[in-house]
């Protein structure tokens, strides 16, 4: 039989939806894994990765549904939204390339003040480097102890007793 008119169209759709389907899911599972590898260290990464797997599953099925069921409206919006997706992935895109090393050491040196002293530690302690303007070879800071949480019911600064 051969492959014509929409019928091709609708089977080509229907690969592409199913590979969004797998990538999407995979998103998902990843993120899941690694919030409960790294028990959260990174939320804003991870909700930002189970986001886009959850959209891009979203996505997939209204194509795959649009296809299915030879739903013009729905192909019509499917095809809107990728177009969408597309300026933006290009966008992003096109800011990165932009931004230079001067321009990255610019940006750094900007944030750096307004972080805090925990932000700084943890960030140096996770890249195993020295700090911003340190000479090289000097060592990363210690990581602070971890803290107690306070006792139900105990007022903030009062002391805790032994058990």
């Amino acid at each position: 039989m051969v492959c014509g008119g929409f019928a091709c169209s609708r089977n080509a759709l229907c690969a592409l939806n199913v590979v969004y389907v797998l990538v999407g899911v995979l998103l998902v599972a990843v993120a899941g894994w690694a919030r409960g590898l790294a028990g959260g260290s990174s939320p804003p990464l991870l909700g930002g990765a189970f986001a886009v797997g959850v959209f891009l599953l979203l996505i997939a099925g209204l194509g795959l549904l649009g296809a299915l069921r030879h739903h013009q409206v729905l192909l019509f919006f499917y095809v809107l939204i990728l177009g969408l997706v597309f300026l933006c992935q290009l966008g992003v895109s096109c800011a990165c390339l932009a931004l230079g090393r001067d321009a990255q050491e610019r940006l750094l040196h900007s944030a750096w003040p307004l972080l805090s002293g925990g932000a700084r530690g943890e960030l140096q302690r996770r890249l195993g480097c020295c700090g911003l303007g340190e000479p090289p070879g000097t060592p990363p800071p210690a990581s602070p102890p971890p803290r107690e949480p306070p006792r139900a019911g105990a007022p903030l600064g009062t002391p805790k007793l032994p058990r």
